[in-house]
């Protein structure tokens, strides 16, 4: 769909993102959220025009990627038509219009919307259709965005690839043989096909930086309490959060500022950013101390490719370009302490809401996780708590010198589909997550926020793949990440870079 020489006139002169000039542009999928919000607001592109490309797109690109599990044109039109009505509204009575206006906006299938399937990519919940939306849904149905479907997870999210047994694997669209990464992979496909220009995503243990960049995208989770997870969930051990996958930083910000909503009862708190998160995105961040580490965490013997290195080496010598002070930062606690991950892992693994009966269509790693989660006692799972939080003071007196720091987000370009899952042994399976993943998940354990940015590209078996580096903060720091992160993305933009066969 392209657009009429009117609405091309409309824009001329104005300016995404970093420069990037709108004029430029003559596809919807190539705008940012924000740039469609800003077209949407001025009517030189109505909801449903835009929601009519994102499900044409859908529609020719989701056969051989699996970003979607349910597809939900008739609520997204619905959406669409709200929208239009609320923009109306607000011109009559010139009130303000909601921030994302007419935005497409996926829902990964771990969060409920009300009437629709919620499988959380398990055949163990085939048939259940959600009572109610998640807080987290209604916040983004508030803000104006268009619900296109539910986005494909492994089963309950547990491992960082998303090949479920009730759907299609979700694949890179960089290139299809390989995992778009989990377990928010279906709606990180989604984004780098450019199906939607957001979608929503979670993280408890890497969830949204490891698809983040296995597809070539910005992926970051907040600071435990920062994203709710009221009104109907639950921190539990907290090691998971709410968030999104984006193109560029200004619209992960801007997604930051509408999901950043406390709910009655919230456990974890934390006061508001200076004026907003996408006000981060122009502030010079000052000069900062930035400590690397590309030696592994959670697994010492995880073999890390030279394309991730280099692509840490790389960052690191422009952080030193843009005045920063960088230098090796030390491991922040001996490997053996992430046995406190493993035990929370697998306990957490027994609150997805599986009868009894049910148990024997979950798959083998689930069914395994679960029954080393019923071997764990109470006094075990006490002492894990206890341990994660001696743990995060051990890494914040380690680290305390540095303002960031800068790993690879993964220690490989994305697997092939299948090579990381193994149903005849799923030790053997979470092991080769863990060495996939060995810095991620320190993230969770300590709460602090990271994102993953696509700074770096590698060449691997002949093709072109995104290699992410991940940018970790302190308690509460996401306007520093999101203020270093712009100024990474000025000076090395990634917004032009699009997968091959995906029609940009």
């Amino acid at each position: 769909m392209r657009y009429t020489s009117a609405s091309i006139r409309g824009m001329q002169c104005r300016r995404g993102g970093h420069g990037r000039r709108v004029d430029q542009v003559t596809q919807i999928h190539e705008f940012s959220a924000l740039e469609l919000a800003d077209l949407v607001r001025r009517r030189e592109l109505s909801p449903t025009e835009v929601v009519e490309h994102a499900l044409a797109r859908l529609d020719r690109l989701d056969a051989r990627l699996g970003a979607f599990v349910t597809v939900t044109p008739e609520l997204a039109r619905a959406h669409a038509a709200e929208v239009e009505q609320a923009l109306t509204d607000a011109a009559d009575d010139d009130a303000p219009t909601p921030p994302l206006a007419g935005v497409p906006c996926p829902i990964k299938d771990l969060a409920m919307v009300a009437g629709v399937p919620f499988r959380a990519g398990s055949a163990a919940l085939e048939g259940t259709i959600a009572p109610a939306d998640d807080g987290v849904v209604t916040l983004l149905r508030d803000a104006g965005t268009l619900m296109l479907g539910k986005t494909n997870t492994p089963e309950f999210g547990l491992p960082p690839y998303t090949e479920p047994d009730i759907a299609p694997p979700a694949r890179t669209p960089w290139d299809p043989s390989r995992t778009a990464g989990g377990s928010s992979g279906g709606a990180a496909a989604a984004v780098a096909a450019g199906i939607a220009p957001v979608a929503h995503a979670s993280d408890g243990g890497g969830s949204i930086r490891i698809p983040a960049s296995a597809c070539g995208l910005v992926g970051l989770k907040p600071t435990r309490g920062r994203i709710s997870p009221g009104p109907y969930g639950t921190d539990g051990a907290g090691l998971a959060s709410n968030g999104v996958l984006t193109r560029d930083i200004r619209d992960t910000a801007a997604l930051l500022d509408v999901l950043a909503r406390p709910w009655a009862g919230d456990v974890f708190t934390l006061p508001g950013p200076r004026t907003t998160f996408l006000d981060a995105c122009g502030r010079d961040p000052g000069r900062l101390r930035v400590g690397v580490l590309t030696t592994p965490v959670i697994d010492a013997d995880a073999p890390v490719d030279d394309a991730c290195v280099a692509a840490v080496a790389r960052t690191a010598a422009l952080l030193e370009e843009l005045g920063h002070d960088v230098e090796e930062a030390p491991v922040p606690f001996p490997a053996e302490r992430w046995a406190s991950f493993d035990v929370l892992w697998s306990v957490l693994s027994l609150t997805a809401p599986v009868e009894a009966e049910a148990e024997r269509l979950l798959v083998p790693l689930t069914r395994w996780l679960r029954e080393k989660g019923r071997s764990v006692s109470g006094v075990d799972y006490a002492s894990a708590i206890s341990l994660v939080q001696s743990t995060t003071r051990e890494s914040a007196a380690t680290w305390a010198p540095y303002d960031v720091v800068v790993t690879p987000t993964l220690a490989r370009p994305p697997a092939r589909v299948g090579e990381l899952r193994d149903d005849d042994d799923p030790a053997a399976d979470f092991a080769a997550q863990m060495a996939f993943t060995p810095w991620t998940s320190v993230w969770n354990l300590t709460g602090w926020p990271a994102v993953s940015l696509p700074l770096e590209e590698a060449e691997v078996d002949g093709v072109r793949l995104p290699v992410g580096v991940m940018l970790g903060g302190r308690q509460g720091g996401e306007e520093t990440l999101l203020a270093l992160s712009s100024q990474l993305e000025q000076a090395r933009p990634w917004r032009d870079r699009h997968p091959p066969d995906t029609e940009w």
